[in-house]
């Protein structure tokens, strides 16, 4: 009988944290007056953008940084999440309310695509360099 071994992709998770906050922070200002009547108020929260954030940071720095260690060692994923990440705290920080609905979710897609730019490097890389 054949074992399977499950092992969590955390690019693949990274992409699906990092999509779902662009999706929470672009569709937020359209739909935050029907949030409450539908029991979810609680997504308009910004301890819950922060923790969004923060959890996409973790994933990111953890998932890319390991990729270039153990493997690629291709610096290009890591500026792509860099580049998210200043989007996001440009659009948070900024105080131009402008700003915000475009750079924040334009930056959870970029760190998506550090994410999946990582995964495909990780496939085409032919040695496993565990160091």
């Amino acid at each position: 009988m054949k074992q399977r071994s499950y092992k969590i992709n955390l690019d693949r998770l990274g992409i699906t944290a990092s999509t779902l906050c662009a999706i929470h922070c672009a569709a937020l200002p359209f739909v935050i007056t029907v949030l409450p009547m539908w029991g979810m108020g609680f997504l308009a929260n910004k301890a819950v953008e922060i923790t969004m954030i923060a959890v996409s940071l973790i994933l990111g720095v953890w998932s890319l940084s390991s990729g270039y260690r153990r493997q690629h060692q291709r610096i290009a994923p890591i500026l792509v999440l860099i580049l998210g990440f200043i989007c996001i705290a440009i659009g948070h920080f900024s105080g131009v309310e402008a700003l915000e609905p475009v750079l924040i979710p334009l930056g959870g897609f970029t760190i998506a695509a550090a994410h999946y730019f990582n995964l495909r490097l990780l496939k085409t890389c032919p040695i496993n360099h565990n160091h």
